[in-house]
């Protein structure tokens, strides 16, 4: 996995419910069906991984980040264009 999942890992964690342990986040990880982590919450992931990797990730982007896998790609691609 490329060298920014620890980081969105460590994001994700501070917003998991508690029924789900940090050991349960993996690239696959569906953000909203798996890890349980409601839309308010999403959007705070969000800002957060904006706020951490200093990029902006536009709604369509947003729709696209369903699992870890996912958003790491949106991710790497904000920042491989700044």
């Amino acid at each position: 996995m490329n060298s920014h999942y620890e980081e969105l890992k460590n994001i994700i964690k501070i917003y998991l419910p508690e029924d789900v342990s940090v050991d349960e986040i993996t690239p696959n990880s569906h953000l909203i069906n798996e890890l349980n982590i409601n839309s308010a919450n999403l959007v705070d992931v969000v800002l957060d991984v904006e706020d951490h990797f200093d990029i902006t990730i536009e709604d369509d982007e947003i729709e696209k980040m369903d699992t870890v896998a996912s958003a790491l790609e949106v991710i790497d691609s904000k920042i491989n264009t700044k």
